[in-house]
C-alpha cells in the first residue's frame, strides 16, 4: 500500500494501518512490553454486537486519527529519521522514544487549522465498535443525525454510529461511559423525584386548605366527619399540618375514632421532623401516661423543645408548672417570663372590644346542682328570646345581637346574625344598636367589610343621644385617625364621657392616654386606677396592661406574683380556650374518653376548672383510657392542683379523699387540715360541718362535743342549705350528750329498770318512727314552699351596656394579689 502523500489528508487512513499492524504484527518492542508488563490486565475484544460493557481505561486509544498508544509509528516519508535526519518531502518526523515501564502522560498536539470540530468528536465505549470515534452525520433507520442520539433505545443512553449507514454496517457504540450515563440517570431521576415530591406537595397543600375552609365554614357533625376523612388522605401524602390536626383528633377522639397509640406514633414521627405542635403532645402524653409510662422528666425535655420552637401552648404549660413547681422547683421569674410571651401573643390578637367570652363549665356543679345551667343558654330559651326578637322587642334583638358577635354562653359567634339583629334595633332607634353597628364597621370582620366612614356616621348617631358605647368610639376614631383628623383632646373628652357612665372601653383607653402621656401628662396612678376599673368588666387588655405594670414595677410596687396571676388570666382567654367548650360537649354527648383527654390537655396549661372536671371524671369512674387502681391516685393530683389554685370544693374532696382512704392512706389528721383550709380561708359550710363531726367523734382531732356543736352553727349560719343537716345532728348531738350526762349521773340502772313496753305499749318503737317521719316530712315540704314561692325566670341575655366577660365562677375563689382598688373580676 502506498503511503506517500500529504500528511493532513492522509491521517486518518494512515492512523488505521498503523492499528491494523499494530494488532497483527508483534515486534520487539512488544516483546519487550509483554515481559515487563506480564502482570497487567488482558486487553479483551468488545465487538461483541450483544455486549454493553465498558473498555478498561488502561489501553491505547483513537482519537481524532491519533495514536496515542506508547508504540512508534511507522516512519513516513518527509519525516525525521531517529537519527535526526530529514526525510525528503521537508516535514519535520517524530522522535522515537524508548518504552518505559508505565507509559507516561499523553501531550496534547496542538490543534491545526482545520481539525478543530473533527477533534471534538467523542470516542465511543462498548457496543459493536469500542474505542472507535463517532461518525456524524450517520444514517439510522433512514434518518440522518448530526449528534449522539437516544432513538431506538429504552434506556434514554445516548450512541452513535462509527460508520456513515448504521444500518448496513452495524457499527456503533455507547457516547459516555457508564458511569457518567448512571451518573447522569441518577440525576435525572433525582430530578425527576423532586418535582414529582413538588408537585404532591402542592396538590396536597390545595387539598389541605379546601378541606380546612370546609370544616370551618360547616356546624354539621357528619359533614366534619367527611371532611376529616378527606383529611386523612392528604395527611397520608405526607402533609405535616394535616398529619398535625389528624393526629390531635386521633387524640382528642374530634370527628374521628379516638386512637391515642395511631396518634402517638404520628406525633413521634412528626417531632423527629422538628414539629414544635408534635414534641409539645408527646410531652403531654408522657405527662399524662397516654398510650405510655407517665414521665415528668421526659415531658420536660419536649415541652421545653415544643417551647423553643414557638409553640405557645408548651409555653403556657412551662409557665405553669414553674408557677406551681410541677416536676421542676419553683420559679416565679420563670413561669412570669413563659407566661409574658404567651399574653404578647393573646394581647396582639384581640380587638379593643374585649375579645370573645371564655365559658367555664363545672361539671361537678352540673352534677349537683341539676337546676343551674353554668350561664348555658338552653336551645328552647334562645328560641324563645328569637320569638321575641322577630316581633319587635329591641332588647331581645340587641341582647341577641351581642351574643353572637362576640360568643359564649352556647351560642357560636355568627357576625352575620349580629349585624341583622343590631340592624333591626337601630332602625327602631336603640342608640346601643347603632353604637355596636358602629363597631362592626370599625373592626370589621369576614362578612363585613371594614369602613371608617359608615362606623363614624353611627358612632356619631349613637353619641349625640348620650350613648357610652358610641362615645367610646369617637375617642377612638381622634385617637387613631379614623375617617378623622387626629385629635387627642377631643379623644380624651368622648373617653371621659364614655367612663363616667362606666363603659369599659372608656376606662381602657383613659387609662392608656394617662399611662402613654397622650393629650395628657403621664400619670401612672390614674392609669393604674382605670385599667382596675376595666378589669372589673372583664377586658383582657386590661389585664395585661396591669400585668406589664406589676411585672416591671411601673405605678406599683414590682410584684412577681401578681404579674404571673395577671398574665395568667390574659393566657386562659387565648384561642386555645374554645377547646374548654368542646370537652363540655363531648362529655354531654357520652364520650367520656374523649372529654377526659382534652380536659387533661387544659388542665396542664393550668386551666383551674379543667383539672377539677378531671378529677371530677376520674372520681365517677366513667372513663376506660386509665385501669381502676389509677383513677383515684390521679383524681387526687387533680383535686391537689384545683385546691392550689383556690378552688374551695377540691380542697374538701381533699379532705374526703384522705379521710375515706380514696387513692391514698387513711389520714385523719390530714383531713382535718384541709377541712380547716376550706372554713377558714374560704368559709365553706361543708367543710365547718365536717370539722363537727369530726369533733364529735374524735378523729384526727380531739373529742369536744361543744367544738362540734359550734362549728355546726357555723355551718348553719355560712349556709341555708345546711340549716337541715344541721338540725338533725344537733338532734343527735343533744341525743349522744343527755346519754353522756345521764351515765356521769350514774343512772344506768334507773334506765335499765324503765321497761319502755309498759309505759309505751309493745309497738312504742312504730310510733317514735312516726313521728321523726312526720318530722322530716314537714321539713321537706316547707322546704320545697320556699322553693315554689317564686316562678323561675329565664336567665336574662347580656346587659347591653357590659362588655363580654367570662362567666363567673363561685365567690369562693382565689383571685389575684393586686392592690384592694385593683380587685379583679371573679375567673
Amino acid at each position: 500500500m502506498d503511503f506517500k502523500g500529504s500528511f493532513k489528508t492522509s491521517r486518518m487512513v494512515l492512523s488505521l494501518v498503523v492499528l491494523l499492524i499494530f494488532f497483527s504484527h508483534g515486534t520487539a518492542a512488544d516483546e519487550e512490553l509483554q515481559g515487563n508488563h506480564d502482570h497487567a490486565p488482558e486487553l479483551k475484544s468488545y465487538h461483541d454486537p450483544n455486549s454493553e460493557e465498558e473498555e478498561d481505561p488502561v489501553a491505547s486509544r483513537i482519537v481524532a486519527g491519533m495514536v496515542t498508544s506508547p508504540r512508534e509509528a511507522p516512519q513516513r516519508e518527509g519525516e525525521r529519521r531517529p537519527d535526526g535526519g530529514v526525510q525528503e518531502d521537508g516535514q519535520e518526523g517524530e522522535e522515537k522514544e524508548d518504552l518505559p515501564t508505565q507509559p507516561p502522560p499523553v501531550e496534547e498536539r496542538p490543534k491545526e487549522k482545520g481539525e478543530r470540530e473533527f477533534l471534538q468528536v467523542p470516542v465511543v465505549n462498548g457496543g459493536t465498535a469500542n474505542r472507535e470515534p463517532c461518525l456524524f452525520p450517520f444514517l439510522f433507520l433512514g434518518k440522518e443525525y448530526s449528534d449522539c442520539t437516544t432513538d431506538g433505545r429504552g434506556d434514554e443512553r445516548l450512541w452513535c454510529a462509527t460508520t456513515y449507514d448504521y444500518d448496513r454496517d452495524k457499527r456503533w457504540g455507547f457516547c459516555e461511559s457508564k458511569s457518567a450515563w448512571a451518573f447522569q440517570t441518577s440525576r435525572k431521576l433525582k430530578t425527576e423525584e423532586q418535582a414529582e415530591q413538588r408537585h404532591v406537595a402542592e396538590e396536597a397543600e390545595k387539598d389541605y386548605q379546601t378541606a380546612l375552609r370546609m370544616i370551618n365554614g360547616t356546624n354539621r357533625k357528619s359533614q366534619k366527619k367527611e371532611l376529616y376523612e378527606k383529611l386523612v388522605k392528604v395527611a397520608w401524602k405526607g402533609h405535616h399540618k394535616a398529619m398535625e390536626k389528624v393526629a390531635y383528633a386521633m387524640l382528642f377522639g374530634d370527628y374521628m375514632t379516638q386512637n391515642i397509640p395511631k396518634a402517638k406514633e404520628l406525633f413521634e414521627k412528626l417531632a423527629l421532623e422538628g414539629s414544635p405542635k408534635a414534641q409539645m403532645a408527646l410531652g403531654f402524653l408522657y405527662a399524662a401516661g397516654l398510650g405510655m409510662n407517665s414521665s415528668q422528666a421526659k415531658a420536660l425535655v419536649y415541652y421545653t423543645f415544643g417551647a423553643l420552637g414557638g409553640n405557645l401552648v408548651a409555653h403556657m404549660i412551662l409557665g405553669y408548672r414553674y408557677w406551681g413547681g410541677v416536676g421542676v422547683p419553683q420559679s416565679c421569674e420563670s413561669a412570669l417570663t413563659h407566661y409574658r410571651l404567651v399574653a404578647n401573643h393573646v394581647a396582639s390578637d384581640v380587638s379593643l372590644t374585649g375579645g370573645s367570652a371564655v365559658q367555664r363549665v363545672r361539671l361537678l356543679d352540673e352534677v349537683e346542682n341539676p337546676g343551674s345551667t353554668s350561664g348555658m343558654l338552653e336551645e328552647d330559651l334562645i328560641q324563645y328570646y328569637q320569638f321575641l326578637a322577630e316581633k319587635g322587642d329591641v332588647q331581645a334583638q340587641v341582647g341577641l345581637g351581642q351574643l353572637h358577635l362576640y360568643g359564649g354562653r352556647g351560642v357560636e359567634q355568627n357576625h352575620q346574625r349580629a349585624y341583622d339583629y343590631f340592624n333591626q334595633a337601630a332602625n327602631a332607634g336603640n342608640t346601643h344598636a347603632m353604637a355596636f353597628l358602629g363597631k362592626m364597621y370599625s373592626d370589621g370582620s369576614e362578612y363585613l367589610s371594614q369602613n371608617n366612614e359608615t362606623a363614624l356616621q353611627y358612632f356619631k348617631k349613637a353619641s349625640d343621644l348620650g350613648n357610652p358605647v358610641g362615645q367610646s368610639g369617637l375617642g377612638m376614631a381622634y385617637l387613631y385617625g379614623r375617617g378623622v383628623p387626629v385629635n387627642y383632646e377631643l379623644a380624651l373628652k368622648y373617653f371621659q364621657k364614655a367612663a363616667e357612665q362606666g363603659w369599659v372601653d372608656g376606662q381602657l383607653q383613659l387609662g392608656t392616654m394617662y399611662y402613654n402621656g397622650i393629650g395628657v401628662k403621664c400619670d401612672y396612678k390614674q392609669a393604674l386606677k382605670f385599667f382596675n376599673l376595666a378589669s372589673q368588666a372583664g377586658h383582657i387588655l386590661a389585664f395585661y396592661n396591669l400585668a406589664q405594670m406589676h411585672a416591671t414595677g411601673t405605678g406599683v410596687m414590682r410584684s412577681c406574683h401578681t404579674a404571673v396571676e395577671l398574665f395568667k388570666n390574659v393566657c386562659e382567654r387565648g384561642r386555645w380556650s374554645e377547646r374548654l367548650m368542646a370537652a363540655y360537649r363531648s362529655f354531654k354527648d357520652g364520650d367520656m374518653d374523649g372529654s377526659l383527654v382534652q380536659y387533661l390537655l387544659l388542665a396542664e396549661q393550668g386551666y383551674e376548672v379543667a383539672q377539677s372536671n378531671v378529677a371530677f371524671i376520674l372520681d365517677q369512674t366513667e372513663a376506660r383510657i386509665f385501669s381502676e387502681n389509677e383513677t383515684y391516685p390521679r383524681a387526687l393530683l387533680h383535686w391537689t392542683r384545683a385546691a392550689a389554685q383556690g378552688y374551695t370544693v377540691a380542697r374538701i374532696k381533699l379532705g374526703d379523699y384522705h379521710f375515706y382512704g380514696y387513692g391514698t392512706d387513711v389520714d385523719y389528721e390530714t383531713a382535718v387540715i384541709h377541712y380547716r383550709l376550706a372554713s377558714e380561708q374560704q368559709h365553706s359550710a361543708q367543710a365547718m360541718f365536717n370539722l363537727g363531726y369530726m369533733h364529735e367523734k374524735g378523729l384526727g382531732i380531739k373529742q369536744d362535743i361543744h367544738l362540734a356543736k359550734r362549728f355546726y352553727d357555723m355551718a348553719a349560719e355560712a349556709s341555708p342549705d345546711a340549716q337541715v343537716p344541721v338540725f338533725l345532728a344537733l338532734c343527735k348531738l343533744g341525743l349522744v350528750y343527755t346519754l353522756q350526762y345521764m351515765h356521769d349521773l350514774n343512772m344506768t340502772e334507773l334506765v335499765s329498770q324503765v321497761d319502755l313496753d309498759q309505759l309505751l305499749g309493745p309497738e312504742w318503737d312504730l310510733y317514735l318512727m312516726t313521728v321523726i317521719a312526720l318530722l322530716l316530712g314537714t321539713i321537706i315540704a316547707y322546704r320545697q314552699r320556699q322553693h315554689q314561692a317564686v316562678p323561675p325566670r329565664p336567665p336574662p341575655l347580656p346587659a347591653p351596656d357590659r362588655p363580654p366577660q367570662e362567666q363567673p365562677q363561685p365567690e369562693d375563689q382565689v383571685q389575684p394579689e393586686v392592690p384592694p382598688q385593683a380587685e379583679e373580676e371573679q375567673q
